[in-house]
């Protein structure tokens, strides 16, 4: 096996024996701005992936991380199972309320631990994460949630779990399907009437639930929204172009600036279990077109990561790229990698 083909320097570097701190200015670590859960759940699920490709000193190294992440995860869980998503640098818990976005990430973090890896302890420390989450999915409110508890379900149930998880399955699909047939129109295929962040989540979670039960009906809807939002998701030389946070995207007027990583890699996940869902070359080509994003095809026509550093700028506004390199950049960039990784490989 080849060493990894992606650097965790800058991951390295944000994280200390807590957990992954949220900011950076440039690429060094803002201390006073404290830690994200949503953050040490997408790093344990990079760290997880890219596992898969690593041996001796780089398996050992991303093993820690996963250690540090677990051990933050089983913290900030709450006696209900949720979890506390925003932490102060010096571990006291900020003022918020529950976030459904943050649950969803959770459970699908621990879900993914729970089937790739191999040591028993930390195996057990996953299922315990994702035992204590599980009951709190009927409280979810809100579509993206929906959307990662559904891919957690989804992966649990296709890896020996059918029958307790099955009618958990059914209603979070049943949700998301009833949002869109609710919201859906001859010229607006979507689940909400504004696309607005980390859009490619909800056809990406119907993908995983077709995938674990060949419901043929979620199929056809995660397609049929999941080529709407590759629609406008482009621009003129056919470089992605996430919705920009600055104002989202509404049938009469789309925002362009402030585009985000995670809404790229969002994508990337979403056609990128298109993909191995239904062998369409229309999305592995959408996923190559995902990842040139961050070597420069978009709309600045700047590259958004270091690659020696493994970090990613923060967005893209009309005066180019913000050069911090959080976290979530970071780790988006990443997760955009592993999955082209992976796509090769099939």
């Amino acid at each position: 096996m080849s060493p990894l083909p992606v650097s965790f320097k800058h991951v390295r570097r944000l994280t200390d024996d807590t957990g992954l701190l949220e900011h950076a200015l440039g690429f060094i670590p803002r201390r006073k701005e404290g830690y994200s859960t949503d953050d040490q759940a997408r790093a344990l699920w990079a760290c997880l992936e890219w596992l898969d490709y690593a041996e001796g000193a780089e398996a050992d190294m991303l093993c820690e991380l996963i250690d540090t992440y677990l051990s933050f995860l089983q913290w900030v869980q709450r006696d209900d199972g949720h979890f506390h998503n925003n932490i102060a640098y010096d571990r006291t818990p900020e003022d918020e309320t529950p976030s459904d976005d943050c649950l969803g990430r959770c459970l699908w973090a621990s879900a993914l631990a729970m089937v790739k890896l191999r040591d028993r302890d930390r195996t057990m420390a996953a299922i315990d994460l994702f035992e204590k989450a599980l009951p709190r999915i009927d409280g979810m409110r809100y579509p993206r949630g929906w959307a990662y508890a559904l891919a957690a379900v989804a992966l649990s149930i296709r890896h020996g779990d059918p029958w307790r998880l099955t009618p958990v399955l059914e209603t979070l699909a049943g949700r998301l399907t009833d949002l869109y047939r609710r919201h859906a129109k001859a010229d607006w295929l979507w689940y909400e009437p504004v696309l607005s962040y980390s859009n490619g989540v909800m056809p990406w979670g119907l993908l995983c639930a077709y995938e674990a039960t060949k419901r043929e009906e979620w199929l056809a809807v995660a397609k049929e929204s999941l080529d709407f939002l590759i629609r406008l998701s482009v621009n003129e030389k056919m470089h992605v172009r996430p919705i920009g946070n600055r104002g989202w995207c509404t049938p009469g007027r789309r925002a362009l600036w402030d585009q985000q990583p995670i809404d790229v890699m969002k994508l990337a996940l979403a056609v990128s279990k298109a993909y191995g869902v239904t062998g369409d070359p229309k999305y592995a080509d959408m996923a190559r077109r995902c990842r040139g994003w961050y070597y420069g095809d978009n709309d600045a026509a700047v590259p958004m990561v270091d690659a020696e550093e493994g970090a990613c700028c923060d967005g893209i506004g009309e005066r180019g790229a913000n050069r911090n390199k959080g976290a979530e950049s970071t780790l988006s960039f990443l997760l955009t990698e592993v999955l082209w990784a992976r796509m090769k490989g099939q």
